[in-house]
């Protein structure tokens, strides 16, 4: 009785430490770790299509909105994706960004919000009426022939993530019209709060963001940037929500944009891998 009490005893130690052994195993795997690379030698194919690019314009609140659209140079659909800049406008820089991202295989609408109010570039005032107008580029977008499915994914970088936010769930289009959220290091606060706010809150439309939502930031982000978009994301979790913070080593702001002449290799190795990370969970999202 004894001797079968021991081995009892012994076999549930032994499976004890078995399941503890996989729990930690999946707890540490780190969010970057590929099997396929590691066991077989797979790497991800990433598509790549010709780029056409055009100027237009659309209307919202009396004002006419101009706005970039990049897309793959054929006559097929493809899915639908709202940019929204920040404060740097649609500069050159942010251009070769859109149309790296049109190349993946999306049809990008690009708003130029600030050009349109006349809005000098790097403002520190937020103009609410901006968040109206990005939403008039969802229905751009969606009105277009030659998106594939009725919904769209917005993907924006900085303050541009903010105005995301605020069309997503303040004026509710999350519903109907958005699959997606992506951001690179979003202003996750309303511009014009004061200084704690900024600090040691985020904007409380970030709860309600139901949508699937992928954000990425570099481990040199500016902490009080980097304290809300952690604090909202965790939020989100916590409440069982679809959301992945993507956190790069030795990259700050500005990595997907950054010019050559002050370009580092971390940079690029996170930009290209946030841009096929994204267009990956894009297509996952849209049809």
């Amino acid at each position: 009785m004894k001797t079968s009490k021991t081995t009892l005893s012994a076999a549930l130690t032994l499976l004890w430490l078995l399941l503890a052994s996989v729990a930690v195993a999946s707890e540490t795997t780190p969010w970057w770790w590929d099997d396929a690379w590691w066991e077989e030698g797979r790497l991800p194919v990433a598509q790549h299509h010709e780029v056409t690019v055009e100027w237009s314009s659309y209307e919202s609140d009396g004002i006419d909105v101009p706005v970039m659209i990049a897309r793959p140079a054929d006559r097929r659909r493809y899915p639908a994706v709202l940019f929204g800049h920040g404060r740097r406008g649609v500069d050159e820089l942010i251009q070769r960004h859109i149309v790296r991202l049109a190349a993946q295989g999306f049809v990008v609408v690009a708003p130029d919000l600030y050009t349109g109010r006349f809005i000098e570039i790097f403002p520190i005032e937020h103009d609410y009426a901006l968040e109206g107008d990005f939403e008039q580029g969802l229905d751009f977008l969606l009105a277009r022939r030659d998106i594939r499915g009725d919904r769209a994914c917005l993907y924006s970088h900085t303050r541009g993530g903010y105005y995301a936010l605020k069309v997503a769930v303040s004026r509710e289009r999350q519903a109907h019209d958005v699959a997606c959220y992506v951001s690179y290091y979003p202003h996750m606060q309303d511009p014009n709060l004061p200084e704690p706010m900024q600090v040691y809150r985020y904007a409380p439309e970030a709860d309600d963001l139901a949508i699937p939502t992928l954000i990425f930031i570099g481990d040199q982000e500016q902490y009080q940037r980097r304290r809300g978009i952690e604090m909202a994301v965790e939020s989100l979790q916590r409440n069982g929500r679809p959301a992945q913070l993507v956190i790069y080593p030795g990259v700050g702001r500005g990595f997907d944009f950054r010019p050559v002449s002050v370009r580092t290799f971390a940079d690029d190795l996170a930009a290209r891998d946030a841009l096929q990370r994204s267009a990956r969970f894009m297509r996952d999202h849209l049809p």
